[in-house]
């Protein structure tokens, strides 16, 4: 199964992604990882990062074409943070997905679990201040590194986030709705009804009503 996430900031499609691809046996493709390891090696797009703007959609689709070529891919994949926009939904065409999974959640939501976000500053694990906290307050449970609020978590940042994603990436939902290949979710729950959107999402997946 070739599968797209769909979802605001915060509404857990990373944490969605690893649970679905251990159950479908498929790898968890975050964008967002693909072009920071690129940017360790090709100065043109780290320069792009650190000046905070956009990456070109086609140097995106290039980086994603060339992951999906690996043999992990064979069976399928679960696309996290691409597309996001228009533009990059016509480029992935090429690829044929198979169903797209949007998860929603209110804004007061959002902003409670992006808010208590913690980032690792060595390997980049997240931990929640009241959701999932580390061990050691204020370090990473598997390198010990040092846990950070990032700038773009803070609560204006967050909202701004939301502001941009609506303009850019909401287009998308009615987009794959012409496409019949959207599933909606309801994203609202709790760490503790995680089960239950992973059981929607299968079902979402597998065709079921």
């Amino acid at each position: 199964m070739k599968i797209v996430l769909l979802g605001a900031p915060g509404v857990g499609k990373g944490t969605y992604a690893n649970i679905l691809a251990d159950k479908l046996n498929i790898p968890h493709i975050s964008t967002g990882d693909l072009i920071r390891e690129k940017a360790k090696t090709d100065e043109n797009i780290g320069e792009i990062i650190n000046k905070g703007n956009l990456i070109p959609d086609e140097i995106t689709f290039g980086l994603v074409k060339e992951r999906l070529k690996k043999d992990d891919c064979k069976n399928g994949f679960i696309l996290d943070g691409y597309p996001r926009n228009i533009h990059q939904a016509e480029l992935l065409k090429e690829v044929k997905i198979d169903k797209v999974i949007y998860y929603v959640a209110r804004d007061d939501v959002i902003l409670e679990r992006l808010g208590g976000r913690l980032t690792c500053r060595q390997c980049g694990a997240i931990y929640h201040a009241k959701n999932f906290p580390p061990k050691e307050e204020g370090k990473c449970d598997k390198c010990q590194g040092e846990l950070y609020v990032r700038e773009d978590q803070t609560e204006e940042a967050i909202k701004e986030r939301l502001k941009v994603y609506r303009e850019q990436t909401s287009p998308l939902v009615e987009y794959y709705e012409k496409e019949n290949l959207l599933a909606e979710i309801d994203a609202n729950m709790g760490l503790d009804q995680i089960d239950k959107i992973i059981g929607e999402s299968l079902d979402a997946i597998e065709g079921e009503e």
